[in-house]
């Protein structure tokens, strides 16, 4: 039941995945921006949701001039369409390629007008795939000892922006803004991962497992992503969770995986660490094979290794500009919050995930 969308040219660029040739200098980036609107039959009340980000977010598919349609924002907006009945406009404010201070500044700060008109009723932004990917890329490539500090310092710089953004979103969002949210990192290439290194631990002066070096670093970042949303304001869509953990449970502690890999509010970063990278980490799965219960599984991430699946055709973003466009929804109603597809493709799934927090009126 393995259903997918794939495109191999997906290596060519990246986002929350593929890297950026270099951090001081000339990066490959591209901006993808896309307004879509969701347009409801027997209404002309609209509002808009606003997303920031970087190749996630953007729907990257390799292509330097389309992207999905419906990536994960825009999934977030018919879900509000249909919770308030109105039109929704999906505004997408993305840099393929960027690393976290790239889209905070060039779009978070660059592209704030979007956020503050007064239709504005939702914000959310993704970050830090890059900064962490960049450093992944870089440590497979080290030989000799191991030097870890790039690691470190990609969660550094993460945490760094991560709060400066939302200290800056609550600053410029219009006032009637009703909902602000982060989604935070699954972690493409799971598996591919597991592999040893080519350098040498200084200390024991072994090969080191790769996944064993990388999965705390993504925790650390998800862990104050989550944790930053608590403190000012914002909720945190744990798409780790969401990605990583099966929706049944697997090892038979009486939760659901999906639902146990959550972050728990204000608990520690060494409580979170030690629960989702070492606890459950029996029960983490490649989401390349999604469980979605025991016995059917999807395919949430394209053949790059890296980008979500997703379904409902592209629109223009890239090279030659962004686009605008409106049509129909897909489906006229929810049926417990959830469409059809909802856990069938990964941009549709971070889309539900967002959803859930949507104010019950505008």
């Amino acid at each position: 039941m393995k259903t997918l969308f794939r495109n191999k040219a997906g290596r060519l660029l990246s986002a929350a995945a593929l890297f950026a040739l270099s951090a001081s200098g000339m990066a490959s980036t591209l901006n993808q921006n896309v307004s879509w609107t969701v347009d409801r039959p027997a209404t002309t009340t609209k509002y808009r949701v606003v997303a920031y980000g970087d190749s996630i977010f953007a729907g990257y598919n390799g292509s330097i001039s389309n992207a999905a349609r419906y990536s994960a924002p825009t999934v977030d907006a018919e879900y509000l369409s249909a919770r308030w009945n109105v039109d929704v406009e999906s505004i997408r404010r993305a840099k393929s390629g960027a690393v976290a201070r790239d889209v905070y500044e060039n779009k978070i700060v660059a592209d704030r007008s979007y956020m503050q008109a007064a239709s504005t009723r939702v914000v959310s932004f993704e970050m830090c795939g890059n900064d962490g990917l960049q450093a992944r890329t870089a440590f497979k490539e080290q030989t000799g000892t191991c030097n870890y500090s790039g690691l470190d310092a990609a969660v550094s710089s993460c945490r760094t922006y991560v709060a400066a953004a939302m200290d800056y979103i609550n600053a410029n969002a219009h006032a009637n803004t009703k909902l602000k949210v982060i989604s935070n990192l699954y972690y493409p290439g799971y598996n591919a991962d597991n592999v040893q290194s080519s350098c040498r631990d200084a200390a024991t002066g072994q090969t080191v497992n790769m996944r064993d070096r990388f999965l705390p670093a993504i925790a650390k970042m998800n862990y104050w992503m989550c944790e930053y949303a608590r403190q000012k304001g914002f909720q945190c869509a744990d798409s780790f969770a969401q990605y990583m953990g099966a929706d049944y449970d697997s090892n038979g502690d009486g939760q659901i995986d999906s639902d146990a890999l959550r972050y728990v509010a204000g608990e520690s970063e060494a409580s979170y660490i030690n629960r989702t990278a070492v606890t459950l980490r029996a029960t983490l799965r490649d989401a390349n094979t999604k469980f979605v219960s025991s016995s059917s599984s999807f395919d949430y991430i394209q053949s790059d290794d890296t980008h979500p699946t997703y379904t409902g055709g592209t629109v223009s973003a890239g090279l030659w500009g962004g686009s605008t466009g409106t049509g129909a929804p897909r489906y006229s109603s929810f049926t417990n919050g959830r469409s059809p597809i909802w856990n069938q493709y990964g941009h549709e799934r971070m889309g539900w995930a967002l959803s859930v927090y949507q104010p019950a009126s505008p």
